[in-house]
């Protein structure tokens, strides 16, 4: 469930549909079913709102082949919108996401900043073009990055949601014996986020973000504002999959050839000091 990150209602449910969904994807599943869970204020917005926000929803899961089956809505001072879904999967062929193996390639299926465009839209800073860009990326599926990481046999995946990218790769690399080597340069970023950075458009939840995770990074960077799009805490964002060398080959070609964005951001090594190295 989530609060809203736009003003349109229908582009709301489609987003937070789609953030919803992410989370049977990012095991390798198939959604099958959900229910619409809804708090809305009725003594200050019109029900048209929730009207468009169920047609926005219901839009991304036409789109997953999900059914809805139903749902549950509230009176709250706060608008929040979200599904339950349910999916299905093999046993057997489960993505976990903290089983990671010593010499895979790490790969990454969305750019990082919505988070931080939507805090710059916020405070009218953000162009237009930046607001399209994010709401693009989150309102894009993980369908088809899920698909293919099954074909190209992925140890681990896990989406990048609100930890940042640096939280859900500690959640990756666990307590077990391998740490996860990200090399920042390759990390894509939404347009224009280094800038909205620079200019102090960076979400409350991003700073606590890297005062939680800190601990566990080692970096020649610092603390500056180079890494804070790494902290930058997603919505619907994409997946973070961990793949033997071959198998991050086949992926990035079959990516290329199915249009699905796809970027190879580090690997995994054996255990270091610390969970995360920034390199």
């Amino acid at each position: 469930m989530i609060t809203p990150l736009v003003d349109d209602p229908f582009t709301f449910g489609r987003i937070a549909a789609a953030n919803a969904i992410s989370d049977v994807y990012a095991m390798g599943g198939r959604p099958v079913t959900a229910m619409n869970l809804a708090f809305f204020p009725a003594c200050t917005l019109p029900a048209e709102v929730l009207v468009d926000i169920f047609r926005g929803g219901e839009a991304a899961m036409e789109e997953a082949g999900v059914c809805l089956v139903g749902g549950h809505t509230v009176e709250d001072d706060e608008l929040k919108y979200g599904l339950s879904v349910t999916g299905l999967i093999d046993p057997a062929r489960v993505v976990r996401n903290n089983t990671p193996m010593g010499g895979d390639r790490l790969i990454l299926t969305k750019p990082l900043g919505s988070g931080i465009i939507s805090t710059a839209v916020k405070g009218e800073m953000a162009a237009v073009s930046q607001l399209e860009e994010a709401i693009a990326w989150m309102t894009t599926l993980n369908r088809g990055g899920a698909e293919l990481m099954l074909e190209c046999g992925a140890t681990a995946a896990t989406d990048v949601t609100g930890f940042g990218l640096i939280g859900h790769a500690c959640e990756m690399a666990g307590q077990g014996d391998v740490s996860l080597r990200i090399s920042l340069d390759r990390v894509p970023l939404m347009e224009g986020v280094g800038s909205l950075v620079a200019d102090g458009m960076v979400p409350a939840g991003c700073y606590r973000n890297r005062d939680h995770y800190t601990a566990q990074l080692a970096t020649a960077i610092g603390r500056g504002d180079l890494l804070l799009p790494l902290f930058d805490p997603q919505t619907s964002g994409g997946l973070l999959i961990s793949l033997p060398p071959q198998g991050a080959q086949d992926f990035l070609r079959l990516a290329g050839e199915r249009g699905i964005f796809a970027v190879e951001i580090g690997q995994v090594t054996p255990r270091m000091e610390r969970a995360i190295v920034i390199a």
